[in-house]
């Protein structure tokens, strides 16, 4: 048969087509099974409704919350207590950054602690691996310097994360509310316009439609409104929202038109947004002005005196001098 095969060119031919054939066969299967797969996926989303965009958000932060947890739970159980004596504000900071889960202030100093000795090591691990190394003062301050921003690097990363959060939620809160007050005035309770709103926000605002849905199930789980509202205000972390809350509960338990409150709020969280972009465009100028005197005015200084500067040196001073 081998003999056959390698001196019979129609017997190989015949061979590479069923080879050919077979991988064709492999490939075609897969590009199908994953378009099927695609499809249905696409189908599910579209049937449920129930914002694709935040479960898939909510499982990779779970995910990743759940591999820190785990790491931290071990470390602790080996005797080490990554507790922290401000370990309630360290939470109220990492909650308004977005880190909800209870093991998150232990993580955070976790972190912390890599940092000190991860950054002043790859200094180290750097000068040694140069021709000259440093010398022992300057490996000294240089270590120091890298752990104490290898102490506040994280620090700074969480305030940055959790004032660009609160930009967007203030930002996007007045959509929501137009689309609350629409749903309400069209005969929905509560309860189902904080669903229906939390779903049509999954794309446009994940991290609204994020904290509404949360609270529409704390309420159908059996949490009182007022609960779930108070919990709404304190996960967003954000003034505007807890004082949407507070007037949600004030109009739930006097008994006052919501649709009524839910208008006059929105309107005043569109004027304060439109008020804040205003204040943005105002200083526009100003910042303008740095760049243009550091990078402009030194050019056109020069580009305006270059010429009387080459006059003198080849008129001015040699007459001056005599040369002439």
């Amino acid at each position: 048969m081998i003999d056959i095969a390698a001196n019979n060119w129609v017997f190989r031919a015949l061979i590479l087509l069923g080879i050919f054939g077979l991988v064709a066969l492999v490939v075609f299967l897969a590009t199908s099974a994953t378009a099927r797969r695609a499809r249905f996926t696409k189908e599910l989303s579209a049937i449920s409704g129930e914002s694709a965009g935040i479960s898939s958000e909510s499982l990779r932060r779970q995910r990743t919350e759940g591999v820190w947890a785990g790491i931290v739970k071990r470390i602790e159980n080996a005797g080490l207590n990554l507790g922290d004596t401000a370990e309630s504000e360290i939470a109220k900071q990492l909650r308004a950054a977005g880190y909800i889960s209870q093991s998150a202030p232990r993580v955070y100093t976790l972190v912390r602690l890599l940092m000190i000795f991860a950054l002043p090591g790859a200094f180290l691990i750097l000068s040694s691996t140069q021709g000259e190394p440093p010398s022992i003062m300057r490996l000294y301050f240089t270590s120091a310097i890298l752990a104490l921003l290898g102490l506040y690097i994280p620090n700074l990363f969480v305030r940055a994360k959790a004032e660009r959060r609160r930009t967007e939620i203030i930002n996007g809160f007045p959509d929501s509310l137009d689309l609350m007050l629409v749903c309400v005035e069209a005969g929905l309770g509560l309860e189902s316009t904080l669903d229906r709103v939390g779903r049509e926000m999954a794309s446009s605002h994940p991290r609204i439609a994020a904290m509404i849905t949360e609270t529409t199930l704390l309420m159908r789980a059996g949490a009182s409104r007022e609960d779930a509202l108070r919990k709404l205000g304190e996960n967003a972390g954000v003034d505007e929202i807890r004082s949407f809350a507070t007037l949600l509960i004030q109009s739930d338990k006097l008994g006052t038109s919501l649709a009524t409150t839910l208008r006059v709020y929105a309107s005043e969280m569109r004027e304060a947004r439109r008020l804040r972009a205003e204040e943005k465009a105002h200083r526009l100028p100003v910042l303008l002005s740095i760049p243009l005197v550091v990078f402009m005015l030194p050019t056109m200084i020069g580009v305006i005196t270059l010429p009387a500067i080459v006059l003198s040196i080849r008129e001015v001073f040699p007459a001056m001098s005599g040369s002439r």
